[in-house]
């Protein structure tokens, strides 16, 4: 019986099983990501991810060691001159494991597994969201009203004066035109009585009558 045994075999014996997480291992150095099933990648996790720790000390022990996981001398160097240099201020946590789905046939979920500082789109969305402030529309919503009902009560008094005036002159202007109109008719009349008797009155003669 396997009681507290938790380790997944992945249906391999364990020679099987070491030599395909040490490819995996050297894949994901190499490549820096690879897609495999959820299982696999978490099994790798816990395999490469002490390799990684152990290329921070760049010692010949260390290269031993991580040599004798991996068996590749190419991963090996690229592992302690680049892989070393990206990951030297994290303290754990090189992978990151993102979900794609189930595999068609089997149904198996499938994954990508990645070294976390190659992935320079999600460095890009980490550094803006760290420096992305909200500002609240509330606050902003409430000042805008304190500031513009004053305002307007303060248009409507002023433009209240200027309406009265302007009525005032309208109608002084009428009376000041109904004034001078009487004025000419007035004038009017007198000169009207004078030419009428400037005018010769002209009679009508006996020899003129027998013309027409």
């Amino acid at each position: 019986m396997r009681h507290n045994k938790k380790i997944n075999h992945l249906g391999r014996t364990y020679s099987h099983r070491a030599a395909m997480l040490s490819n995996m291992a050297t894949s994901l150095i190499k490549h820096k990501r690879i897609f495999t099933t959820l299982a696999k990648a978490k099994e790798l996790r816990k395999y490469v991810e002490p390799l990684i720790t152990k290329s921070k000390e760049d010692t010949t022990h260390s290269r031993r060691l991580v040599f004798a996981e991996l068996h590749d001398k190419y991963a090996v160097t690229e592992l302690f001159q680049e892989v070393a240099q990206k990951v030297s201020d994290r303290q754990g946590g090189y992978t990151r494991i993102i979900k794609t789905g189930n595999r068609l046939g089997d149904n198996a979920e499938t994954c990508f597994i990645e070294l976390v500082d190659y992935n320079e789109l999600m460095t890009k969305e980490g550094k803006k969201a760290a420096t992305k402030t909200r500002r609240s529309r509330r606050s902003g919503g409430g000042a805008t009203a304190k500031v513009e009902t004053p305002a307007t009560d303060s248009v409507v008094k002023e433009t209240a004066p200027v309406v009265e005036v302007t009525t005032e002159v309208t109608a002084t202007e009428v009376t000041a035109t109904e004034a001078t109109a009487a004025e000419v008719t007035a004038a009017a009349e007198p000169v009207a009585e004078t030419v009428a008797e400037e005018l010769p009155v002209v009679e009508e003669t006996p020899e003129a009558k027998v013309e027409a």
